[in-house]
């Protein structure tokens, strides 16, 4: 069986107070509606229809890479209105998923089972029991416990309320059905909408067969509405990707502080101290040590790397037991090799450093091209950008850069060099040579610091530059 997946997007989301369109409020660094679309695809659909209405065009902007289908729901009539919109392109043959795109911790092993029970002929629902039903349908049952319908919290009678299986909104169901079913919505409730939800009563009036897989937990299905939730959201995610973690062999030194907005993969025995924020596709080698308010991105580290406290990593490649930090910087295009050591506020910016080479303190190496077992000094730079362009430095294997040292590219610093401290090079420095540039040091016999002056002295003072400058200003 064939199955379209409708995600449906077309709230406004007024309760978020927020310029941007519910579905592209941030979870975990990306929009509400991806997490759907991630879920959805793990599924392999033949296709996936999401249903856009409030804010369209920041939605298909925001997410116009994605291999999807839109469709617009002019008029916001209700969600069955919205899978309507949808259903003139799905063929009979199918079987339609239908998803929310603000129920953004679904799961694709939940979804399955969903789509199963759909492929074999029957209408299912993904219900939940939870301990507050409020604002929720509710899922009614005859006396032998089959599904008869779906009550909305403002429909629902007093009896009905106590209910606390609750309907999650996602169903499946085969399509040719679900199309007839759509056709008998009407609009006689308190929203005055076409609920979806109402094709279950449809489905039971035809006699055909209704089912509702319950979900695990209250939490895989929870809605956003509000920055509120939004938050709730954001704090299970982070709990569950920790988890993940853990299981797979890494200590976190307190799981409730750690947010990961990504895909991450960690080896055996890595440590994650506090407040560590892990963003993009991270992988963690086995061993790998990361400080406390540390930072990375779309990034790969090698077994036994350490990585110390307020250090940011983004978009480098980290290979063994290197050492980095504390109050690093590892820029993109960066590609650091065994050994290596970049130490306390030091900055790498799209440069490749070889094998146990060292910028320990204070430096900033960038465009470079640094070989294995260099070592560069404290305060030294590579000035590799004159306003417009930028020039690449090179620096050959066991060179010493002194400390406090510019290197002007384009240039490059042979194998073995010495660059004595203090120098400013602007042109190549021969292999196993002492390159330096260092002006005349002078002494001044019978200097003295300048003195504090009172009140009546400074005016003096200022009053004589004024009068020097005005004797210098060119009469008109």
């Amino acid at each position: 069986m064939q199955l379209s997946v409708v995600i449906l997007a077309a709230g406004q989301g007024k309760r978020m107070n927020s310029d941007f369109p519910k579905v592209l409020q941030p979870l975990a660094g990306r929009p509400l509606l991806q997490h759907v679309i991630d879920a959805a695809r793990d599924l392999r659909p033949t296709s996936i229809y999401v249903v856009y209405g409030h804010g369209g065009a920041q939605v298909q902007a925001a997410l116009g890479s994605e291999d999807v289908e839109w469709i617009l729901q002019a008029e916001q009539l209700g969600t069955g209105h919205a899978v309507m919109q949808a259903m003139c392109v799905i063929p009979d043959d199918h079987t339609v998923l239908v998803l929310y795109g603000d129920v953004p911790l679904i799961r694709a092993a939940t979804l399955a089972k969903l789509v199963a029970a759909a492929d074999a002929g029957a209408l299912c629902l993904l219900s939940v029991y939870v301990d507050d039903a409020t604002g929720y349908g509710r899922v009614v049952r005859d006396a032998a416990g089959h599904v008869r319908a779906i009550v909305e919290q403002k429909d629902a009678a007093p009896e009905q309320l106590q209910i606390r299986e609750v309907n999650s909104g996602l169903m499946a169901a085969p399509a040719g059905r679900l199309r007839g079913w759509l056709l008998g919505l009407g609009r006689d409730n308190a929203q005055r909408e076409y609920y979806l939800t109402d094709v279950v009563a449809g489905a039971v009036l035809a006699g055909d067969p209704v089912e509702a897989t319950r979900c695990a937990g209250a939490a895989e299905v929870m809605g956003v509405n509000d920055k509120i939730q939004l938050a709730q959201v954001e704090a299970l995610y982070r709990r569950e990707r920790a988890q993940e973690l853990m299981l797979a062999g890494a200590t976190l030194a307190d799981p409730a502080r750690i947010d990961i907005r990504g895909d991450v993969t960690a080896g055996r025995d890595v440590f994650i101290d506090v407040n560590a924020v892990l963003t993009g596709t991270v992988r963690l080698g086995k061993g790998v040590k990361i400080g406390p308010n540390c930072v990375i991105s779309d990034s790969e580290i090698g077994a036994g790397t350490e990585v110390f406290a307020n250090s940011i990593i983004d978009h480098a490649s980290v290979a063994e037991n290197c050492r980095i930090g504390p109050f690093a910087r590892v820029r993109p295009e960066t590609i650091l090799h065994r050994d290596v050591h970049i130490g306390n506020f030091v900055e790498v910016k799209s440069s490749e450093i070889g094998a146990g080479s060292k910028a320990n303190h204070l430096a900033y190496v960038g465009d470079a091209k640094v070989g294995s077992g260099v070592n560069v000094g404290a305060g030294s730079i590579t000035c590799n950008y004159d306003g417009y362009n930028k020039f690449p430095t090179v620096i050959e294997d066991r060179a010493f850069i002194g400390s406090g040292s510019m290197l002007v590219a384009p240039v490059r610093i042979g194998a073995g060099a010495t660059i004595g401290a203090g120098s400013t090079i602007t042109q190549n420095a021969p292999s196993g040579e002492l390159t330096l540039t260092r002006a005349k040091q002078t002494t001044v016999a019978g200097w003295q610091r300048p003195a504090k002056l009172d009140d009546d002295a400074k005016a003096a003072a200022i009053a004589a530059a004024i009068a020097a400058d005005a004797a210098l200003t060119p009469k008109k």
